[in-house]
């Protein structure tokens, strides 16, 4: 049997309400992810717990010494739960997460967190790039508007381009309850 490991991706403090970057439906991805975190744990999957901090001391959000970079609550690690601290949105760059899943077996990833056009993207495809067998949980990730050229993009389609592209190439994209299904 393959051994997989369930990465949860950002589910910060700074997303919710109170923080400085709100995502737009946070509140049920996070619960969402919930529900995926206590499965992988109960069936004894490797969970590991990333989270986001700008290296720079006087960044507006992700600020080192702030309630924003704290992980939410409602998918707080468990002891003995590898957590690891980025700096990019690439979860595998300049930390050890690919070294630590490797020294666990792990081939097959499976990826919940926020923003989905950014760190999920950014991190699922360093998976596919490294060779893990990638899933990620559309319904346990988060994202807000976005702008070009004059042009503003609603949070539902971003998410909705994030899944797409992400599922032609590079993973299955799943909701929880099919995942919980298989």
């Amino acid at each position: 049997m393959t051994k997989q490991a369930l990465i949860v991706v950002d589910i910060q403090n700074e997303y919710f309400p109170g923080g400085k970057m709100l995502l737009e439906g946070i509140d049920q991805a996070a619960a969402n992810a919930a529900v995926a975190i206590a499965r992988a744990r109960a069936n004894g999957d490797v969970v590991v717990n990333i989270h986001h901090q700008e290296p720079d001391p006087q960044a507006p959000v992700f600020t080192a010494g702030t309630d924003g970079i704290t992980i939410h609550p409602s998918v707080a690690p468990q002891a003995g739960e590898k957590v690891i601290l980025k700096n990019y949105p690439n979860a595998f760059l300049k930390t050890d997460l690919h070294e630590y899943l490797q020294a666990q077996g792990v081939e097959r990833v499976v990826i919940i967190g926020a923003m989905s056009h950014m760190c999920i993207q950014a991190t699922t495809r360093a998976a596919s790039d490294l060779g893990y067998q990638a899933t990620v949980l559309h319904d346990a990730c988060a994202t807000l508007a976005l702008a070009f050229n004059g042009v503003t993009v609603p949070a539902a389609q971003v998410h909705a381009s994030s899944m797409a592209a992400l599922g032609f190439a590079y993973a299955e994209v799943v909701g929880v309850g099919e995942w919980l299904e298989s």
